[in-house]
């Protein structure tokens, strides 16, 4: 009986994860990145090509083909359709909460421990990227699963540890290429104090079958190029190293951080502090560790969000330690229950009504997504309120992870992080619709991909292109009857051209879908 209870228990602790991981209603694709590589991943399925990444009918060579080659596999498996390239990740999300309740045992003890994954579930970053088919939340995985490999090394009796620390290393190099050096140069003092892992056969062994996939991969492409892969993304790094559009100042992860680190920032913050002061083999994971993959990352030229994704589990971890310290603290306790049940449920609840009464109407969410999102954050201010001073800790960790836990819920089933061009998506289901584009090609104009916003668009709707033909270079190379996505038609419409637009929308805007006529 108490054998079966406990497995209840078990059961009950995945569950508790569905309504922020599963999402089964309709689902869009934004352009960048994510909309990039399915258009990537829908040309390896069309095309039967599993080794070139593709542009239309030109190569990309500045990325591997890792992403695009899991989510078009997962299609080839279970279906062409949209949840089954987000599987890829999801699969990935459900590791990465789990290796970061392994690591919560591992530095702490079992008692709380699905604390930090719920933690780490509802923090905006993860949340955002952990619904998203990009191979941020992947790449992030395997560095936390190199992580807790290392921490899991205690001596050569470790083996599979061992060999799991190498691993990861060239599973990495194929989803992020040359930024796996970021996380391992930010594990050197820790490495130091285990260096004799590097002279361990099984860590070489395991570097090389981590390595396999790239190798077969960059083996498998060089015959089509000028040059070894590894120069391409080698070039891809130094634009990245170098000033462009990505570059923000030194300072940028100060206030990055903790904006997309909410609602969880100062919590993790004081818990990072905390750990400097903590034991030995602590402090160089959880405060060094991300103290130095944030330098490092502060340094080099490219800076954006998703780059801290791969310490959000550490974080997490941090975030834990936060809240215990200023449960414990005589001098900080108080502070803590204000702020916590005073300050941010007011702050809550006045931006509830602010955005009710002034923002609402001017959104462009449907009554579902609004509904869903005040609710949530109604449900984030009550819970909050209700921690008081005289609760124990485990009541106040319930509480707290209570608050987030509903409004992440409510988020998540609302649409707002899974459909995420939902107007055009319902654009193109009525275009769909249409007897004209049922079972026809059409073709894509791609002189009228020459700005960021045209390519936005262009990759979305052809997502969501029933038969997508190939690119053309004019609309001359059309043949009578065939269809074709195009924003060139006012130029055809003035010079008496034999084209008439199928279909045009403010929403679809550049793009139009013409027939040839003659």
């Amino acid at each position: 009986m108490i054998s079966k209870i406990l497995k209840f228990k078990y059961l009950f602790k995945l569950f508790i994860f569905i309504p922020l991981i599963f999402y089964f209603g309709k689902r869009s694709y934004i352009a960048f990145d994510e909309g990039f590589y399915a258009l990537q991943a829908r040309w390896i399925l069309d095309k039967g090509n599993w080794t070139i990444p593709m542009w239309w009918d030109e190569y990309v060579l500045d990325r591997t083909i890792g992403l695009q080659f899991l989510i078009a596999k997962s299609q080839d498996i279970f279906g062409r359709n949209m949840f089954s390239a987000y599987l890829p990740t999801t699969a990935a999300a459900v590791l990465m909460l789990f290796i970061t309740y392994k690591l919560h045992e591992e530095f702490f003890n079992k008692k709380y421990a699905i604390i930090s994954p719920l933690i780490l579930s509802t923090t905006y970053l993860w949340f955002d990227y952990s619904h998203l088919a990009t191979q941020d939340i992947i790449y992030s995985c395997l560095v936390t699963i190199g992580v807790f490999s290392l921490v899991k090394i205690k001596s050569e009796k470790n083996q599979f540890y061992i060999l799991l620390f190498g691993i990861w290393i060239g599973l990495s190099f194929m989803m992020k290429t040359f930024l796996v050096l970021v996380p391992l140069l930010s594990l050197l003092p820790y490495l130091y104090i285990k260096k004799n892992l590097l002279f361990s056969k099984l860590f070489w062994v395991g570097l090389l079958i981590g390595f396999i996939p790239y190798l077969f991969w960059s083996f498998s492409i060089n015959p089509f190029l000028e040059k070894n892969i590894i120069f391409y993304l080698a070039d891809k790094f130094n634009i990245l190293s170098n000033k462009n559009t990505f570059t923000n100042p030194i300072y940028y992860y100060f206030w990055n951080i903790p904006a997309t680190f909410l609602p969880w920032s100062i919590f993790g913050i004081i818990g990072t502090i905390c750990n400097i002061y903590g034991s030995k083999e602590n402090k160089y994971i959880l405060s060094f560790f991300p103290i130095i993959l944030i330098t490092i990352q502060s340094i080099f030229s490219t800076k954006t969000p998703y780059y801290n994704l791969q310490i959000s589990s550490i974080l997490t971890l941090n975030t834990y330690v936060g809240i215990r310290y200023l449960f414990n603290s005589r001098r900080y306790k108080g502070i803590f229950i204000f702020f916590t049940s005073k300050i941010i449920p007011l702050f809550i609840v006045a931006s509830l009504f602010t955005y009710y009464f002034f923002f609402r109407n001017i959104s462009n969410f449907n009554f579902k997504e609004n509904t869903f999102l005040m609710i949530g954050l109604f449900f984030f201010g009550l819970s909050w309120s209700l921690i008081k001073h005289k609760n124990s800790f485990k009541e106040i960790l319930i509480t707290l992870i209570i608050g987030p836990y509903l409004l992440t819920s409510f988020l998540l089933q609302s649409g707002l992080f899974t459909d995420r061009s939902r107007e055009l998506r319902e654009k193109m289901e009525y275009v769909s619709s249409l007897d004209i584009v049922k079972n026809q090609p059409i073709k894509v104009d791609k002189k009228g991909i020459d700005n960021s916003q045209s390519q936005s668009k262009i990759i979305r709707i052809s997502l969501l292109t029933p038969k997508l033909s190939e690119g053309i270079d004019s609309l001359d190379k059309l043949n009578k009857s065939e269809l074709a996505w195009t924003t060139k038609y006012e130029e055809l419409k003035n010079n008496n051209y034999s084209y008439e637009v199928i279909y045009e929308n403010d929403i679809l805007n550049p793009w139009k879908l013409i027939l040839k006529n003659k």
